[in-house]
């Protein structure tokens, strides 16, 4: 009798337990860097210590890293909570690293209107070097071969979506077995997975996602900081500050806020660059762009200096973040390219420039700004006495000898409040 009362009691509350499941959602929407791996890792803990049914990630991104995707997709085929990867919602896409990441998952899904492929890897290599690219191009492929034949997903598919960057939608992808299945959103994707098996690295699991709890999971200031840096535009502004910072505080000592913030600048520049597939030879353009600049303040070369400053800049930039068709996100924007070189360049040319100009001048105010005005002896200078100049009197010393009153005079010099003068006869 009691048997039978506890079993009506678990059939009656078991709907209420699997109610009580709960999934841990993250967001990645952008491109795959250092810090998104870092958020993805964080993602598995936490849906580890939860106890959660599955780690959700809501995917759409452009693209991104090689070497961050590796991280991803090893901690994924490892991870010992189910994953589930959701490309959404409609226009997102899982382009270049995304289709590693989505056919990596214990279950993959794409919303409608949404598309997945074009997963050509951004290597680090220039792009002239074929034999590198080469090189690069049949790592990814196997390493996307081994990822498909895992998850038992259309391998065939997986090695065009890297040598041809060939990508579709998300019925063509499901019919062809790239994907599970498709959901308008994330509550029919959890209901149509509720008891689905999934192979973890401790063994099968049935996921019980049906009215689960979905507990959504943020990335940490630290990270959303990290995650703007690794942003190629913020990068090369940063890197422009940077330098000229520093440059501010060379021709300036004492200045120190333009040290500061230059030093800060370069360290969180030197940062971002880390992130992202740099040509060092468009880095090196740009510096040397800026040193042209400086040239031109200090020699005259009739705007030649000046022009090779603006090429060299404006090369260097283009340059300096390697761009791959199959991820559009990892580049710099042209409009900020053109803006920052044009500003380089009226920053050198006329605000620099005129300030260093500046400084060579003569005083034109305050006591040293009398040395080579001219003045009147108000009394025989012999060689003391008293003079006007710029309509005040002054005591003066005469070093040119016997001055008689009325005389023209220049000043020569200061020494203390005497002012020391010549005879000046060509003085109008």
């Amino acid at each position: 009798m009691n048997h039978r009362i506890f079993s009506l009691a678990l059939s009656l509350l078991s709907p209420l337990l699997l109610a009580a499941q709960t999934v841990v959602l993250i967001k990645i929407d952008g491109s795959i860097n250092p810090v998104t791996a870092q958020f993805i890792h964080r993602g598995i803990e936490t849906a580890q210590r939860s106890k959660a049914e599955c780690l959700l990630i809501e995917l759409n991104t452009p693209g991104g890293l090689l070497k961050s995707t590796r991280v991803i997709v090893s901690d994924m085929l490892e991870s010992p909570v189910p994953t589930v990867v959701y490309v959404a919602p409609a226009g997102a896409q899982a382009g270049s690293a995304g289709v590693f990441i989505t056919l990596a998952a214990h279950v993959a899904a794409m919303a409608p209107g949404t598309n997945i492929g074009a997963a050509h890897p951004v290597g680090l290599q220039a792009e002239s070097d074929s034999i590198m690219n080469k090189k690069v191009t049949n790592d990814a492929v196997a390493f996307i071969r081994t990822i498909a034949e895992r998850r038992k997903r259309n391998v065939e598919w997986a090695e065009k979506a890297v040598r041809n960057s060939v990508s579709i939608t998300a019925n063509q992808a499901l019919d062809m077995k790239v994907i599970d299945l498709t959901a308008v959103n994330t509550a029919a994707l959890l209901n149509h997975i509720d008891g689905k098996s999934v192979e973890i690295a401790s063994g099968a699991v049935t996921l019980h996602t049906k009215n689960a709890h979905i507990q959504p999971l943020e990335m940490g200031v630290d990270e959303k900081i990290l995650d703007v840096l690794c942003d190629p535009n913020i990068a090369y502004i940063l890197l422009l500050l940077g330098l000229y910072g520093i440059l501010f505080e060379l021709y300036n000592p004492g200045a120190i806020l333009p040290g500061i913030v230059g030093i800060i600048s370069l360290i969180l520049a030197f940062y971002s660059l880390h992130t992202l597939p740099i040509n060092f030879a468009g880095l090196a353009l740009i510096i040397f762009g800026i040193v042209l600049f400086l040239l031109e303040i200090k020699i005259t070369s009739h705007g030649l200096l000046t022009l090779g400053g603006v090429l060299s800049l404006f090369l260097g930039s283009m340059m300096l973040v390697r761009v791959n068709p199959a991820a559009p996100g990892i580049r710099i924007s042209e409009n900020i390219i053109i803006i920052s070189t044009i500003v380089s360049a009226l920053f050198f040319l006329f605000v620099l420039g005129m300030g260093l100009k500046a400084q060579r001048l003569k005083p034109v105010s305050g006591i040293d700004g009398l040395i080579g005005e001219n003045g009147v002896s108000l009394e025989e200078l012999d060689p003391y006495g008293t003079a006007r100049v710029h309509g005040e009197i002054w005591n003066t010393k005469s070093i040119s000898g016997k001055i008689d009153k009325g005389k023209k005079v220049r000043v020569v010099g200061i020494k203390g409040l005497q002012l020391q003068v010549e005879l000046n006869e060509n003085a109008s």
